[in-house]
Order: C-alpha cells, then sequence, then structure tokens
C-alpha cells in the first residue's frame, strides 16, 4: 500500500512540475511577443490591410489561372473526343472510299480526297 502511495505520489509531482514549467515558458514566450497599440489605425494596422489586399489580388490571379488551365484541357479533350467520334462513324461508313486521315483528323475520299460527311 504504501509503495503504491508514493508512486502515485511521484507520478502526481512529475506532472504538476512538468505542467508548472509549461506554464511558466508559455507564459514569458506570450508576454515577450505581446504588442501594445495605442491607436487602432495604427501602422501595423495599415500593414495587416496591405498584406491581406496583397494575398487576395495573389489568390485572385492564381485562380484565374486555373480557369483558364481548366478551360485549355477542356477544350483539347473536347477535341480529341470529337475525333475519335468522327474517325468511328468513318471507318462505319458505307461509303467504300472513305478513309481517316489522323494528321489532319478528317474523314476524306479515297479517290477525290475531298472532305467526306460518313
Amino acid at each position: 500500500m504504501i509503495n503504491t502511495l508514493t508512486k502515485k505520489q511521484v507520478i502526481r509531482t512529475m506532472v504538476f512540475s512538468l505542467f508548472l514549467g509549461l506554464s511558466v515558458s508559455s507564459f514569458s514566450s506570450v508576454a515577450a511577443s505581446t504588442n501594445v497599440t495605442i491607436n487602432g489605425d495604427g501602422y501595423d494596422n495599415v500593414l495587416d490591410k496591405e498584406q491581406a489586399r496583397q494575398m487576395k489580388e495573389d489568390w485572385d490571379q492564381k485562380r484565374e489561372l486555373r480557369t483558364q488551365i481548366n478551360q485549355r484541357e477542356k477544350i483539347e479533350f473536347n477535341k480529341v473526343d470529337k475525333a475519335i467520334d468522327e474517325r468511328d462513324a468513318c471507318l462505319k461508313s458505307a461509303n467504300v472510299y472513305a478513309y481517316w486521315e489522323p494528321e489532319t483528323r478528317r474523314c476524306l475520299d479515297s479517290n477525290t480526297g475531298r472532305p467526306v460527311n460518313p
């Protein structure tokens, strides 16, 4: 019984000393980093507003670039998708002279070289 009480007391003492040490160190760091502002619209506030404005401007520019990139990717995907559909239609065409030209992505007549609507 005495051994368990002393172990509990040792653990409590260690936890208390750890808590006390952490609270003192955090208090000193908070006290060192506290700013005192006399005027509510002071110099720091102006800098904070300017920094916030610049961050918003950067965010807007990045969002605009992301939107442009997404639109380009969507357009490219639509072009490739359309070409695949046209190729399939050309190859399934009843016109015997129709063939698919992969470089121009068109269905052409093998006799005349003109585009064919499959």
